[in-house]
């Protein structure tokens, strides 16, 4: 397998570098590359906008519904590129999540409803997977959707809904039936945030931020021309959605740009009269987690190449979930003992120290959501060792 860019994509990577340059407004790569997320929802929106203008609004669609056409090596490199100049991250949960859905299975009334919204960012989505006590567990969901006529009458709580408080649309997975077997009685719904019923509580997270939030519905009136699919089939567009999810997970592009800053730091701290960076024991270790990076690469591109014949994300996206997230936990670790116990009074700094402090608390999420990395470790026992 021939893993290096052939002269097409290299001119393509070319190509992006320079709209990157020139398109990414200076003030929201400063923000990015400074880890301020005061202007979060106004920055992804501005940037999907002048992507949308630009015609790279969805790089992984197909052309007939708006989307680029482009390979899955071309929507790679694009993603990293885009990480390594510290461009927003795309919101997943529209482009990246539900619009997959949306495409397979949603009806045609949803589809151009919709579709459309989601790549001129008119419309700001969440996730409502995980409740109290079912979060990797997905399939123990409790929260109800009564048929009432026309309509799904919802009472429940979501929980972890990441960036919830600002979203217009939430995509819901309800409990319909609870007999037979709990993943036969789920049905995915398109529920609007302004419908009456419906409170937002955010949650305040280990480094002081409120990404995340509790969402609670109040009897809820949802039409049932809201679901997707069939009644009671949830679980299988579920499971659609979230390979598309683990596959984009690996954040090859970001741990890149990571381990580049890594490096800087240690260059830049004085160590027994040389460097960090110079240090053999430390300069080992940032060896070790180079060289693992660049197989989760080599395994992120083999997942893309599979992609390309035509192949469903399959348990590998499981294996690139765990390490890419594992990863991405190294490098902060790292970046933080280059700090040392500057790190401990990061609340009354600003600058580098406020930065890489933040977004390590911030980092111990990782290995939880999109399915905790054990979960992911059982996916794999089960369909690759067979045990």
């Amino acid at each position: 397998m021939d893993l290096d860019f052939n002269a097409e994509e290299l001119a393509f990577r070319d190509q992006v570098r320079e709209f990157l340059a020139t398109a990414l407004p200076a003030e929201i790569r400063d923000r990015m590359h400074r880890s301020d997320d005061s202007h979060i929802r106004d920055d992804i929106q501005n940037w999907q906008k002048i992507l949308h203008a630009k015609g790279w609004g969805a790089p992984a669609w197909p052309v007939e519904f708006g989307g680029t056409g482009w390979s899955k090596t071309e929507q790679y490199i694009f993603e990293t590129e885009c990480a390594l100049a510290d461009a927003p991250a795309q919101l997943a949960f529209g482009v990246k999540m539900v619009a997959p859905v949306l495409m397979r299975y949603g009806s045609p009334q949803q589809q151009q409803y919709f579709l459309p919204r989601i790549l001129a960012a008119d419309d700001w989505w969440c996730q409502g997977y995980s409740e109290p006590g079912s979060g990797s567990d997905l399939a123990s969901l409790k929260m109800k959707a009564e048929r009432d006529g026309d309509e799904y009458v919802l009472n429940g709580q979501k929980v972890w809904n990441t960036l919830g408080q600002f979203a217009d649309w939430i995509f819901c997975l309800v409990r319909t039936d609870s007999s037979g077997k709990p993943q036969r009685g789920i049905s995915f719904l398109l529920i609007d945030m302004k419908t009456p019923g419906i409170t937002v509580r955010p949650t305040r997270l280990l480094d002081g931020t409120f990404e995340v939030n509790e969402i609670w519905f109040d009897n809820v009136r949802v039409p049932v021309s809201n679901r997707i699919g069939e009644e009671n089939a949830g679980w299988t567009y579920a499971k659609f959605l979230l390979g598309h999810e683990r596959t984009n997970i690996a954040g090859i592009g970001a741990s890149k740009r990571e381990l580049a800053r890594l490096k800087q730091m240690a260059a830049a701290q004085p160590k027994a009269g040389a460097t960090m960076l110079q240090d053999p024991l430390f300069a080992t270790r940032i060896a070790q987690v180079e060289i693992e990076l660049r197989a989760l690469e080599i395994t992120n591109m083999r997942v893309i190449f599979a992609e390309a014949k035509k192949q469903a994300p399959g348990p590998e996206a499981s294996m690139l979930k765990i390490r890419g997230t594992e990863i991405m936990q190294r490098l902060s670790e790292l970046q933080m003992e280059v700090l040392g116990a500057d790190a401990l009074i990061y609340r009354d700094t600003s600058g580098e120290i406020a930065r890489e402090t933040s977004t390590y608390l911030n980092l111990r999420k990782l290995s939880i959501f999109g399915g905790s990395n054990e979960i992911q470790r059982n996916i794999i026992a089960q369909m690759i060792l067979g045990l």
